[in-house]
């Protein structure tokens, strides 16, 4: 398999850094984690406004790819809530959509939420190891 950029998305809640940390693991890969990422990296220079998520998008594109230029797979898991936001990470991401709950506990994020038009996996249920299998069987095809 080829190194590749893998998003994580979905709404707060659903899974998506549980999965993510399992599927970083399994293929030995660079994890990014939008919160760890915004607290570490912006220390509170970007909010939440959907150009700030937009902005967030494309910053965590920018270090997958570094990642995967090096020859390692990397793993981001955030909301990315739009379309614009998941086009400003990156058209060439294997994205993930955990879908396993229908709301969060943010009423702007909830509001703002586009599910996507497309995705490479969809999980609606099942064990971690379950949604691990899924996103390498994936890579594999």
């Amino acid at each position: 398999m080829r190194a590749r950029k893998i998003l994580v998305m979905g709404l707060p809640g659903a899974g998506k850094t549980t999965l993510a940390f399992a599927l970083a693991r399994a293929l030995d890969a660079v994890h990014f984690n939008a919160d760890r990422v915004r607290a570490e990296l912006y220390g509170g220079a970007l909010g939440f406004a959907p150009a700030d998520r937009v902005e967030h998008a494309r910053r965590m594109g920018w270090l997958c790819d570094r990642v995967v230029e090096a020859g390692h797979f990397a793993v981001a898991d955030f909301v990315c809530p739009t379309g614009e936001a998941r086009r400003a990470f990156g058209d060439d991401a294997i994205v993930v959509w955990v879908d396993r709950v229908s709301a969060c506990a943010y009423a702007d994020t909830n509001q703002l939420f586009e599910p996507p038009a497309t995705c490479d996996v969809r999980i609606t249920a099942g064990t971690v190891d379950d949604s691990v299998r899924a996103v390498l069987g994936r890579l594999a095809s």
